[in-house]
């Protein structure tokens, strides 16, 4: 029996209402004289898996470390425009650096465990951002155990959380630092070309740990593999000069891009 009822439509809704993960407005971004960023307006959904592609140099890693503050340790580097991390404005005089890269953590292109154990390398940003609070053996030996079953590497090092980190595997490594940032509850994860150090074997399976985290975690990826992101994000972002041309669905873009630009980068015409 016909319910009369859209799914599609109501599912549309429900995502309408919600507020983003991310959300920019008149984004510029200038290193020195040079603009690195023009006029960013994004919003990128929660729970989401959103790819971020476009030439070396357009702006996307610039982008995505505006998103937790990175790029303020430069002193030369000036912005406007605002961001909001689920309706908060991270560059807000009030909020504090900490607090932003509590909600909001970093991957980076090469994995960069700590020179400590795997248990310690886990427990870090938690006693890091818990130091006026005391926790159990038992209470940081779940943390730990939690951290590392949802990037799936438990069963291969539950009998060696005395190793060294690096030590490990790149693919170990790379998932090891997702699960680093995980005990402080973090409710949006930036990867900067997080699988570029890994050969396929790694990349398949630290892409696969990606679209296990949806849902859980709202993901941006900057990637340059146009086959990684068409496999492991649900919403694509093409960039081009520091400026957004294209936000849709990730099966539309690659499909029937709207604009000739994204047409021409998609098949590698230029970047």
């Amino acid at each position: 029996m016909d319910s009369g009822i859209d799914m599609r439509s109501t599912q549309a809704e429900i995502e309408a209402d919600m507020t983003p993960a991310i959300e920019t407005s008149a984004l510029n971004l200038w290193y020195g004289s040079f603009q690195a960023l023009f006029d960013v307006n994004l919003k990128i959904k929660q729970g989401r898996v959103t790819s971020l592609i476009g030439p070396s140099g357009c702006g996307k890693s610039t982008f995505l470390r505006s998103v937790n503050r990175i790029n303020e340790r430069l002193g030369y580097v000036r912005i406007t425009g605002s961001i909001d991390v689920f309706g908060n404005n991270i560059y807000a005089p009030e909020v504090e650096l900490v607090q932003v890269r509590k909600q909001v953590g970093m991957v980076f292109q090469r994995p960069n465990p700590l020179p400590t154990s795997i248990r310690e390398n886990i427990l870090f940003g938690h006693k890091l951002h818990n130091r006026d609070k005391k926790y159990t053996r038992d209470d940081e030996d779940e943390i730990v155990e939690e951290s590392l079953r949802q990037v799936l590497l438990w069963d291969k090092v539950k009998n060696h959380l005395k190793r060294k980190a690096t030590e490990l595997s790149l693919e170990e490594q790379q998932k090891l630092c997702i699960a680093r940032l995980l005990p402080v509850k973090p409710s949006v994860l930036l990867m900067d070309e997080p699988c570029s150090a890994l050969d396929p074997k790694g990349t398949a399976a630290v892409e696969e740990l990606i679209w296990d985290l949806r849902g859980k975690y709202s993901i941006l990826i900057v990637t340059h593999n146009m086959a990684q992101a068409r496999r492991a994000s649900e919403e694509c972002i093409f960039m081009l000069m520091g400026k957004v041309i294209e936000h849709t669905d990730t099966a539309e873009m690659f499909v029937t891009p709207r604009h000739r630009e994204t047409a021409d980068y998609i098949e590698g015409r230029y970047g």
